[in-house]
């Protein structure tokens, strides 16, 4: 079940973290930051049998959205829990009337960048030296459906 994400939730979220990226985990006070500061951020967790296997920090920033983070535990992964987590996404952004969706990933990580290309997004660009250790990311993007504009209505 995907649900919004909660203070009570940190300390297994962090967990995560640390087991997913231990190179540069987000800290506690990064998801106190986007749960209670950060007007754009949609937080939400993918809770199987009391337990926490995967969360989501997406942005919504006016006609864009930005996934900032989307994680699924290492003992979950490969059972469509990424997949949902990524369509729970897809689905609030088009609600919000975005047209396009974005987000980085390691050059490293095939498994996510396949997840995410089955999910239609498309490498647009590389962000050398994107990551704390030097490690390239890739800028992909996805368009979403959001407002269109009519020229001819002039709307």
């Amino acid at each position: 079940m995907i649900r919004g994400m909660e203070e009570k939730d940190l300390e297994r979220i962090c967990e995560l973290e640390e087991e997913l990226f231990p190179a540069d985990p987000w800290q506690k006070h990064n998801f106190l930051y986007e749960l209670n500061e950060n007007p754009y951020a949609r937080l939400s967790v993918f809770e199987e049998n009391g337990r926490i296997a995967g969360y989501a920090d997406l942005w919504i920033m006016f006609e864009q959205a930005q996934i900032a983070n989307l994680a699924v535990a290492g003992d979950c992964q490969g059972r469509g829990i990424g997949r949902e987590l990524m369509n729970h996404c897809l689905k609030t952004a088009e609600e919000a009337g975005c047209e396009v969706i974005s987000l980085e990933v390691r050059v490293s990580n095939a498994r996510a960048i396949s997840l995410y290309e089955k999910c239609g997004f498309i490498r647009a660009a590389v962000r050398k030296g994107y990551y704390e250790n030097g490690e390239d990311a890739d800028l992909m993007i996805r368009p979403l459906g959001g407002n269109q504009y009519d020229n001819a209505a002039g709307n």
